[in-house]
């Protein structure tokens, strides 16, 4: 790489520059009156061609990287791409921030960790996953960064999947919505906003190398319609191609995905931004519809700029990058509002939220004989057993990691290292205590099975904590619970019928205990206060209100694909990539996603399998009846009746299903609207929800274009999608 001699190049342009330097009042792109796609035409005409290349490439990593310049104002984020600081063009300082703003404590620096974005999506809260993407803009415009580098909206093809916990589940529509929703939170901030990994990046084993094959077809109505989606709502400044191949051509210079699709079918005006390392050419990318390296510049340095001079990339395919950046900045508001670091957030505030959004994700999947919510008037004793619940909460690794305040909390003097479970003080043993201040509340690490089952046995209720680390990079092997779990639960729900297991996962899990159990909490990573949020969930604080945004098979067997692509399951760990050789690493093997629109909940309606928990499934401390089911065929509409039939508040997510007509040869539902219903105490509402139009369609690939079938639709409606009392059969065209 020539990354230190480029940026002493451009750096030597920038002053030769200096004589032409445009006074304040001769910016006409300054006028806000002026549209983004102006202004920025305005900016591309004033730049020097050497000007026009720094700004489609950066650095990246800053420091992590040997050898890489670090310029004076880099913010420490994972990425920067230098401004034309004699036209009042900013810095570009990109942050990791899935979850929350990454890499905060090397700069003396807070940031709130919010609740998995899987965990987001089980809300199924629209406003909700606004206000995830808000405490995302404020706290990195709070740090001087202005955009974010988040935004994951990959579908859950496979429950494996090691960055799961990044993305918002398996159904497109929903996806779609909480990312697209989240992004615009992000950019009310007037920080810009971004959706990855596109496209077809499914798994992480071998993500560099991995070629993806699906029809278009199956693209469109799938991974490419949550992504559809989500830009259309969200609106994001730009979209991170991903690491791997889709039908045998990268996705950072893929045509299809890029040029024909986003930019032409989807009319996308912002830029594409290559994920980190994942260019793989000069002139290939960039007429593929690259706009941006990051990071390094052996492609988009002076490799492009020699393409440019000798017609191999047209001018204008330069000027287009250059302007797809430019309108995104003017658009966001990053020029006329550029951050002022401040390097203080609110950490109550983001607290809040982040615990706001938990209790609305947290999923009661069991509750036998109402075992919660706990009565501490009743109770006289508690065993809290595992999981580090005495100190912290576990959070998700990888470039998605947000700094612990005051360290690992299982660890707190050892340094936080890629990949290395983190636990944040959010201790679940505390907040218990608080509910039930007149109880004996014990606390076993359930290393010992023998001394965690004679706790269990000598108090009246047990609570489990289980866990699994998950993170980028690798995949899970398995469903199962890591470390010996399973043989925890069994042990102590044997010791005491009343049994709790609370789930801190980032992904779906088997269950061989499920039937020896009382009572199941689907926690996700709960986030800053994820103790607080389980804790008000187990006494009936909060009443859970959570669905499942993903399916939980019950063995590996039930899935499209029993075993990751690329995973040697006979070989134990050495299937994962960072055990592969040389030559395994360099070498692509294909994902053959030949169940196309079918995975997630929709293989097992079209199987006739019984998943272990549904899509869209979760308990409450209440219960609903559903009536009155009618359908505006014109509108596109379906009105229903929801009662609370109970004796407490609750909210009811309803879920409405279509199944296209009978010619498409589809036997499965679609999800194709919801909404949350709060509900008092024997309290009905009527509710009108109106269906997405693309869940209605089918997409037909030699005319290019979504198409409405003729014909029966079947609309159904219930609590989830295994759950639909009502269906009327009409036609919608």
């Amino acid at each position: 790489m020539h990354l230190r001699s480029t940026a002493l190049a451009l750096a030597l342009t920038a002053v030769s520059c200096i004589a032409q330097t445009p006074q304040p009042d001769a910016r006409p792109w300054m006028n806000t009156a002026l549209s983004p796609d102006e202004r920025a035409d305005m900016v591309v005409h004033e730049l020097t061609q050497a000007e026009k290349i720094q700004l489609v490439h950066g650095i990246g990593w800053g420091p992590l990287r040997e050898g890489a310049p670090v310029p004076p104002g880099n913010n420490g984020g994972a990425g920067e791409v230098l401004g034309i600081p004699r036209l009042g063009i900013p810095d570009l300082q990109q942050a990791d921030s899935a979850v929350g703003v990454r890499m905060a404590a090397p700069e003396s620096r807070y940031a709130t960790l919010l609740p998995s974005v899987l965990g987001a999506a089980a809300s199924w809260d629209p406003e909700a996953a606004l206000i995830y993407g808000d405490v995302i803009g404020r706290e990195l415009r709070a740090q001087g960064f202005n955009q974010s580098i988040g935004g994951g909206v990959d579908l859950a093809r496979d429950p494996r999947n090691g960055r799961l916990f990044e993305y918002p589940g398996e159904d497109p529509v929903l996806a779609g919505v909480t990312v697209g929703q989240l992004i615009r939170g992000v950019q009310k901030n007037q920080i810009m906003g971004d959706i990855k990994h596109y496209a077809m990046n499914d798994q992480e084993t071998g993500r560099t190398i991995v070629d993806v094959h699906a029809t278009h077809k199956a693209m469109r109505e799938s991974d490419l319609l949550a992504f559809e989606i989500g830009i259309r709502i969200g609106q994001p400044s730009s979209v991170m191609c991903s690491y791997n191949k889709v039908d045998g051509d990268w996705a950072c210079e893929n045509d299809y995905l890029l040029n024909q699709v986003l930019k032409r079918d989807w009319h996308y005006p912002g830029f594409v931004v290559s994920d980190w390392e994942a260019t793989h050419s000069t002139v290939k990318a960039a007429r593929a519809g690259l706009d941006m390296q990051m990071p390094g510049d052996e492609y988009f340095g002076k490799p492009l700029l020699d393409a440019v001079a000798d017609g191999s990339v047209p001018q204008s395919r330069l000027d287009d990058m250059v302007h797809r950046l430019l309108r995104s900045m003017f658009a966001a508001g990053v020029i006329d509002h550029p951050p002022t670091p401040r390097f203080v957030v609110d950490p109550f505030k983001g607290r809040d939220d982040s615990q706001h959004i938990a209790e609305e994700s947290i999923v009661l999947l069991r509750n036998q004989n109402n075992v919660l919510p706990l009565d501490p008037s009743t109770i006289h004793s508690i065993a809290v057993i595992g999981a580090h619940a005495n100190v912290g909460i576990l959070s998700g690794g990888g470039s998605a990691q947000v700094d612990a305040p005051g360290g690992n909390a299982i660890s707190p003097k050892t340094p936080t290292s890629w990949n290395k479970p983190v636990y944040f003080p959010s201790a679940p043993l505390r907040y218990i205590r608080e509910h039930a201040p007149q109880a004996d509340v014990h606390f076993d690490p359930g290393t010992d099975l023998a001394a965690a089952a004679k706790l269990a046995h000598s108090v009246e209720v047990a609570i489990v904590f289980a866990d699994q680390y998950m993170s980028e990079g690798s995949d899970s092997l398995t469903l199962s619970l890591p470390n010996h779990q399973d043989d925890l639960i069994r042990a102590v729900s044997v010791a005491n019928p009343h049994t709790i297991v609370v789930l801190v996962t980032g992904n779906p899990v088997s269950m061989p205990w499920v039937d020896s159990v009382s009572g199941i909490l689907e926690a996700w990573y709960p986030g800053i206060a994820g103790g607080q949020a389980i804790a008000d969930i187990l006494f009936g604080s909060t009443n859970p209100s959570g669905k499942l945004p993903i399916t939980f098979p019950r063995t590996e067997s039930d899935l499209p694909h029993p075993q990751i692509f690329g995973i040697d399951a006979s070989r134990g760990d050495a299937g994962l990539p960072e055990n592969w050789t040389a030559k395994q690493k360099e070498t692509s093997f294909p994902a053959d996603y030949s169940e196309g629109v079918r995975f997630g909940y929709k293989w097992f309606q079209s199987t006739h399998r019984q998943p272990l928990y549904p899509f869209g499934f979760g308990l409450s401390y209440t219960h609903y009846r559903y009536s009155r089911l009618s359908v505006d065929a014109q509108a596109r509409t379906a009105t229903f009746t929801v009662e609370n039939t109970g004796q407490r508040f609750g909210t009811e997510i309803a879920q409405l299903y279509v199944q296209l007509p009978a010619a498409t040869q589809e036997n499965f539902h679609r999800l194709a609207g919801w909404q949350r219903i709060p509900l008092k105490p024997r309290e009905r509402k009527t509710v009108t929800l109106p269906m997405e139009p693309l869940a209605l369609a089918g997409f037909n690939v030699d005319k290019n274009a979504w198409e409405w079938p003729h014909g029966d639709y079947v609309v159904a409606v219930g609590g989830s999608s295994s759950d639909l009392p009502l269906e009327i059969k009409t036609k919608l065209n």
